[in-house]
């Protein structure tokens, strides 16, 4: 029999489980908090990824051949059926978005459990957490952190991010927000991106939007009034999902777009973009005028680079997505003058229902507030992040499980 011994606390090793679900949502989330678990805290992390190939898109250097591999000190593993590469119990296990770990894995953390129950050893089963989709609702404050009593006697907590204090925070790497503004007060950074992206004949008054978002014809609505804009826009896009409602405007089919490639229409030119990593995208963001983003990575980037943006969210059963997108827009909206408001709530909902003539009528209506909406953007990551990022708190919680 082996006596019980306080262990310490549960910060050696930690486990991420991910499901790619959005190519690159899922996946960005659970990559960002990997590394900056590993960087930040005393922390040994392993990322189980069950698409290797989608992922390489946003890490370069990762070879979806390999079943396992180190890039940045995190142990990458691929998540197939069987395992292919052996699992250690870990002191921390983390199952992103409700992505439901393999029948294998519970079994070895129940048997920890069971053997931990029976005084035949001191180590106890890992911290089980299940890491939920942002959300700005009411409820989540909550329910954040609840536990869950599974049939086998284990229990899971419920870790849900959020924007307020009694959530689990936002992931926002330290220095991130520091970074962010000495590249935005130097114009060559940016202009050395447009260089190494090939984007060329970008005048400093020009004024440059980035596109990442999902389908929808209000995209097409709005390159058509930049067409007839007054001064110069260039669209940023990299080949993916938001070329797929502008083939009207696209001089031959998707598959032949090539990166660096320009199309101009009046004064709106589209750059297509390549694909890039998640340090380059943030880059990016910082370097345009306003962004257009998707997803829950994304839509986090765009507000740690404080410019105004539109959120193209994933789309939901019974529009639920809507829902999500209201309780945000009410936040992020609240020091807005009430006629800014309005408009930008309309053409946030408007994008993601993809009606056209809304879309236009916001985005006019905006123009002359623009210098409302940068000034509130600017302010929005200093207020939201109230000096606690998803990761702190995610290592506080575990201590106190």
């Amino acid at each position: 029999m082996t006596s019980r011994v306080k262990t310490a606390m549960p910060l050696a090793n930690w486990d991420i489980f991910c499901a790619v679900v959005d190519n690159y949502g899922d996946i960005g989330v659970t990559w960002r908090l990997a590394k900056q678990l590993t960087n930040e805290y005393p922390i040994s992390v392993t990322l189980w990824v069950d698409d290797l190939t989608s992922f390489s898109h946003i890490l370069p250097s990762l070879d979806p051949e390999l079943t396992s591999q180190v890039h940045y000190g995190v142990k990458i593993n691929l998540w197939s059926h069987p395992l292919p590469v052996s699992f250690n119990c870990p002191d921390v296990i983390i199952e992103a978005f409700a992505c439901n770990l393999p029948d294998d894995v519970v079994q070895i953390m129940y048997d920890q459990h069971q053997a931990f129950k029976k005084n035949l050893s001191n180590i106890k089963a890992p911290v089980w957490l299940n890491l939920e989709y942002l959300s700005a609702e009411s409820w989540v404050e909550g329910c954040h952190g609840l536990p869950s009593m599974q049939n086998n006697g284990l229990k899971k907590h419920f870790y849900f991010p959020g924007f307020t204090e009694k959530t689990g925070g936002l992931i926002c790497e330290k220095g991130t927000l520091d970074r962010r503004k000495v590249w935005q007060s130097h114009l060559h950074y940016r202009m050395q991106l447009f260089d190494k992206l090939g984007l060329k004949d970008i005048a400093s008054s020009d004024t440059v939007i980035s596109v990442f978002s999902y389908e929808t014809p209000a995209l097409l609505a709005l390159c058509n009034l930049w067409i007839q804009s007054k001064k110069p826009i260039h669209a940023l896009i990299p080949k993916g999902r938001s070329l797929n409602c502008l083939q009207p405007l696209l001089p031959c089919s998707i598959e032949e777009l090539k990166p660096g490639q320009q199309i101009k229409h009046g004064e709106l030119t589209l750059h297509i973009l390549p694909m890039t990593d998640q340090q380059g995208f943030d880059e990016l963001l910082w370097s345009c005028d306003f962004n257009i983003v998707r997803g829950e990575d994304s839509f986090l980037r765009a507000q740690w680079a404080a410019k105004p943006f539109i959120w193209h969210i994933y789309p939901q059963e019974d529009d639920y997505h809507l829902i999500k997108l209201d309780a945000f827009l009410n936040l992020y909206c609240s020091d807005l003058s009430e006629n800014t408001a309005h408009f930008y709530q309309k053409l946030n909902i408007s994008f993601n229902t993809g009606n056209q003539e809304d879309t236009h009528k916001a985005w006019e209506s905006l123009t002359c507030n623009m210098p409302e909406l940068n000034k509130n953007a600017k302010q929005w990551p200093i207020n939201t992040l109230n000096d606690t990022d998803l990761a702190s708190r995610l290592v506080q919680f575990v201590k106190n499980s």
